[in-house]
């Protein structure tokens, strides 16, 4: 990668959260190989924290209906000029297809390029197809994993998947709230116990599925020993990838 492409709009769909939002921005700063402001990418953030809830819109569990808030956003970002849209949120990704159909946006998309990234460094997690031990690991919220936007396409890659157990996905939940209430420390926590959890059954790696668990990741008692993967880091560099010559 020698410059940037400066006819690329990199627009951020985000809100969904803040904080997750925020941090997806700082990794695609992070990794872009700048060695000056000019050599960074064009962004738009299109941060809406008023978007309801994905979760209880996926489980049916009532609510209003989070689609019209999120194509709204993706307009705002389209009549900006974007030329390449990212969403910083796994739930949402429910509703990518029509995003991009509703919208016209170029989305990459986040759990596609996570899936294609186990595919190619799967050795070097302990296993290639099938994952290390037991499998891929995913923690994220109920509404993702009940999607199967995840296990449909690692299933497809032959890779066998792990999902937490019932007491594992509360900590999960738990995890995700105190991130959202701003306490990452006490999500820290909360994540810690989900990952011992899961490493009883030996998956390698576990997938952070939801956008704030990388946060609650910085937060983890010492000693744990199990491979994270987080897939905003995976996105992040796939549109510095795309947007650098």
């Amino acid at each position: 990668m020698s410059a940037p492409r400066g006819d690329h709009l990199v627009g951020i769909l985000g809100g969904m959260g803040p904080a997750a939002t925020a941090a997806f921005y700082a990794k695609l700063v992070e990794r872009t190989p700048a060695t000056r402001d000019q050599d960074h990418l064009r962004v738009a953030i299109w941060a809406d924290p008023t978007v309801p809830d994905r979760v209880g819109a996926v489980l049916g569990t009532g609510g209003a209906d989070p689609y019209p808030a999120m194509l709204a956003g993706a307009r705002h970002l389209r009549a900006l000029g974007t030329t390449l849209a990212v969403m910083p949120c796994h739930t949402a990704h429910a509703f990518l297809p029509d995003l991009v159909r509703d919208s016209g946006l170029r989305f990459l998309d986040m759990v596609a390029e996570t899936v294609g990234q186990l595919e190619r460094t799967g050795t070097s997690f302990g296993g290639g197809g099938g994952g290390g031990g037991g499998g891929v690991g995913l923690l994220g919220t109920r509404a993702t994993l009940a999607t199967g936007l995840y296990q449909r396409r690692l299933h497809d890659a032959r890779f066998a998947v792990v999902l937490p157990e019932e007491p594992a996905q509360v900590q999960v939940d738990l995890a995700i709230k105190k991130v959202k209430q701003g306490d990452p420390v006490a999500a820290g926590l909360h994540l810690g116990k989900a990952i011992d959890a899961m490493t009883e059954r030996n998956p390698s790696p576990i997938v952070l599925a939801c956008t704030e668990l990388p946060l609650a990741a910085r937060y983890l008692p010492e000693g744990g020993t199990a491979t994270l993967l987080d897939p905003t880091e995976v996105l992040a560099d796939r549109v510095v990838q795309e947007c650098w010559d």
